[in-house]
């Protein structure tokens, strides 16, 4: 009888007490299953929070991404570009200035509106021609297409533009194009210059694994630039210690949002690292007969400074200015840079070394 009477009040006391935790409705088997009951909507009630989180900040995100790439159009829109019609597909190009002319073969990932950024801070006085190469913005890639029809792409656009020379600078992955232009049109070339360029026996002269161009798009960039800006830094090939200052930080800045918008570059891109940056080891460098400057940095991460070296002994006349620092990009050194072009420029036989 008083076992009954302790057991009674025992379950009194323990249904009052699961009552206040909450617990309504239950038989209080034991504690932990009051436990459990309280800790599960704990749980819960944080899992859902969480999920709330990642969704605000899914949006957030996305909002950010739209509102960059809707940037990138009408930075690109800002751009006076024209087309033509040539018998190897329609040419984009930009055409700026007066004086004499300056056809500039762009590198990877840009078009007209990158080369024009590209020279804006080294040339000066000059009528620039950027034509956005096979495969970027406005221009077509062709099936057979390679740094020898480009270069016959570039003489069709002077045809159509009435010019019968100009001088040529190609930059990074658009040295192959300007490479082919003075073996195939001597005649129409005045003076080759390539910059931070893609030579043969260049790591950048090696197609990149089949996945890279999983990579070539508009997502994957910009979460590449928005989360690790140090990785995107070496893609653009800044080097170690840079930048070194805000100015350099600005260029940067500047260069990797030129890349944007993506899309309408992707299958340029492609065939740049799969196609043109191979074909160039196969190039005649021995076979080019007009004024040559290579400009290269030492500290390049991306395109070698002992493929220009070797680049410069095997092209006649080749004149070879090695810059102390600056990475592809030539961080801070582009009043050295403008320098020595113009002075190139106007001494068709100039044969001094630089250093």
């Amino acid at each position: 009888m008083i076992r009954s009477l302790e057991c009674a009040v025992w379950r009194m006391e323990r249904s009052i007490r699961w009552e206040l935790r909450g617990c309504r409705g239950r038989w209080p088997l034991d504690d932990w299953r009051c436990w459990r009951h309280d800790h599960g909507m704990d749980r819960r009630v944080g899992f859902v929070a969480v999920v709330g989180v990642m969704i605000a900040a899914f949006v957030g995100v996305a909002r950010r991404y739209r509102r960059d790439l809707a940037a990138a159009y009408e930075r690109l829109d800002a751009v006076d570009r024209a087309e033509f019609s040539s018998t190897l597909g329609v040419i984009e190009y930009a055409d700026r200035g007066a004086g004499s002319a300056l056809l500039v073969s762009h590198g990877i990932f840009h078009g007209c509106d990158g080369g024009l950024l590209a020279v804006r801070d080294v040339v000066e006085g000059r009528r620039i021609i950027v034509p956005s190469r096979f495969g970027y913005l406005g221009s077509t890639l062709r099936h057979d297409a390679s740094s020898a029809t480009q270069a016959d792409a570039f003489a069709e656009l002077l045809d159509h533009l009435a010019i019968e020379q100009v001088d040529v600078l190609g930059i990074s992955a658009g040295t192959g194009a300007a490479l082919q232009f003075a073996i195939r049109h001597p005649d129409r070339i005045g003076h080759l210059v390539i910059s931070s360029g893609n030579l043969p026996g260049s790591p950048t002269a090696t197609a990149p694994p089949g996945w890279a161009k999983t990579f070539y798009n508009d997502p994957a960039m910009w979460i590449l630039k928005a989360v690790s800006r140090p990785m995107i830094n070496r893609l653009m090939g800044v080097p170690g210690g840079f930048p070194q200052n805000d100015e350099q930080a600005d260029v940067i800045a500047e260069l990797v949002d030129s890349i944007f918008p993506l899309e309408p570059r992707r299958a340029g891109a492609v065939f740049d690292a799969f196609v043109s940056n191979p074909e160039v080891n196969a190039v005649p460098l021995e076979s080019i007969a007009v004024p040559t400057l290579i400009v290269h940095a030492v500290d390049d991460p991306l395109a070698s400074y002992d493929a220009a070296v070797r680049a410069g002994e095997r092209i006649p006349g080749a004149v070879l200015v090695g810059l102390a620092s600056g990475g592809h990009l030539a961080l801070g050194q582009a009043d050295h840079v403008r320098s020595e072009v113009a002075a190139f420029l106007e001494s068709p036989d100039r044969t001094r070394s630089g250093a």
